[in-house]
């Protein structure tokens, strides 16, 4: 089984802010407010947390290929 990343940095697409966040392990994040501009992000159609949709490592469950919190 593959090592899971908890680490990810997410990255604004409203004003590029990148920042490394770490990522729960019992629930998926579907808002995260940017600290810059306050966007709040919400996970694009078809992804499970902000993690699948703007960071740079997949939500652990995703990393393990498993069924995400959908």
């Amino acid at each position: 089984m593959p090592e899971v990343n908890l680490n990810s940095i997410i990255t604004c697409p409203n004003c590029g802010l990148a920042k490394e966040e770490t990522m729960p392990t019992d629930s998926c994040l579907y808002f995260y407010e940017c600290e810059k501009c306050k966007t709040v992000l919400k996970p694009e159609q078809g992804d499970c947390c902000v993690f699948c949709s703007y960071g740079s490592v997949k939500y652990p469950p995703i990393q393990q290929s498993y069924k995400c919190c959908n």
